[in-house]
């Protein structure tokens, strides 16, 4: 049997005209997308451990815990509680309430993203969990930015989170064991930090970003994430400086997240390669969050490290006026518990922001 619907005729049924939000106009170019509309950051908040506030920029951060355990009976419950902290921070920063967040994005290290699911589940907002290893926090920003601009969201929260007892119990060795740390191996940092991303509002803007390939040069060393990352960290600042025609001096800083020492010294070693001299005016992260009388061998390492630090101590002098143009890398090796032990090599990625006064 078949039915035929002669013009003019709906069966009964009222005709519904739906209509659909007209996304805002973004140009690409290459792995770049330039924002036409740029999304401002107009309010933030980090909360990182004690090893981490008695760094050389620990005077910046919102907030020091000096208990590992927050008062909670486990670490990875600590953890969740400082990813709740700095979204609810950076809320209260951008002088809105829960209720004005559209859209929550947010990350972390461990199995399934517990801390950042954990902490969905407390905060009536639609979520999206994403995954890029360090690198989460400059990949939900672009994201972000990307909804945002398009005019799908007016406000949406972007944080990731980090903490060493979690992150070493699950990636490493049981902390009990105690096994000798190479020296080129990193620390992982306990630390967390989120921004309020919106189209109303007064802050920094992000003007582009750059969405990172997997780039993978054969590490295999679980403790090396330096000399593994810094491929990825090379491949989306070449495609930057391409996409965008600059160069290292257009910008006041090239900030990367988290390559250590080594890390970034081989990054500039890469550029050099590629013909792009990186200055005095590009630093790493998981360099700068501690001292070497701290014993943390190539530094800062973990989800939170880089977003601890663009949200306080970076974001801080820009807002001084030290910096008008940033360019934000975060870097993350996509490795999991088991792929190194069976041979497998570092896949790693790293993307990019670039954040205007």
């Amino acid at each position: 049997m078949s039915v035929t619907l002669h013009k003019g005729e709906n069966c009964g049924f009222t005709e519904k005209v739906i209509m659909s939000p007209q996304p805002q106009k973004s140009i690409k170019r290459g792995q770049t997308i330039f924002f036409e509309i740029p999304p401002k950051i107009i309010g933030r908040m980090s909360v990182v451990g004690e090893k981490e506030g008695k760094g050389p920029v620990g005077s910046y951060f919102h907030s020091v815990v000096k208990d590992a355990k927050w008062g909670e009976k486990t670490f990875e419950r600590a953890e969740i509680d400082m990813l709740m902290a700095v979204i609810k921070g950076a809320i209260a920063d951008a002088k809105l309430t829960e209720n004005d967040v559209e859209l929550l994005l947010t990350g972390d290290l461990l199995n399934q993203l517990t801390s950042s699911s954990y902490v969905a589940r407390e905060l009536s907002m639609p979520h999206l969990g994403l995954y890029s290893a360090c690198s989460t926090m400059s990949e939900s920003l672009a994201i972000g930015a990307a909804f945002v601009s398009a005019g799908y969201f007016d406000t949406v929260a972007c944080a990731t989170v980090s903490h060493f007892a979690t992150a070493e119990r699950q990636f490493r060795y049981p902390l009990e064991y105690g096994c000798q740390r190479p020296p080129y191996a990193q620390w992982t940092v306990t630390g967390a930090g989120g921004s309020i991303l919106s189209k109303n509002g007064s802050g920094p803007k992000i003007t582009c970003a750059t969405l990172g390939k997997v780039v993978d040069f054969g590490t295999n060393d679980l403790n090396n994430m330096g000399a593994a990352m810094a491929p990825a960290a090379m491949d989306t600042l070449s495609a930057l400086f391409e996409d965008t025609n600059t160069d290292s001096d257009d910008y006041d800083l090239i900030l990367t997240g988290d390559l250590g020492k080594l890390g970034s010294d081989i990054l500039r070693d890469l550029m050099l390669e590629k013909g792009h001299y990186l200055g005095q005016n590009y630093i790493d992260c998981g360099n700068i969050i501690y001292d070497v009388t701290q014993k943390c061998y190539q530094g800062g390492s973990g989800a939170g490290c880089s977003a601890s630090i663009l949200n306080s101590f970076v974001l801080d002098k820009m807002e001084q006026g030290q910096f008008s143009r940033i360019a934000y890398l975060a870097t993350g090796a996509l490795m999991s518990t088991q792929s190194c032990y069976q041979g497998e090599t570092i896949p790693c990625i790293s993307h990019a922001v670039i954040i205007e006064r």
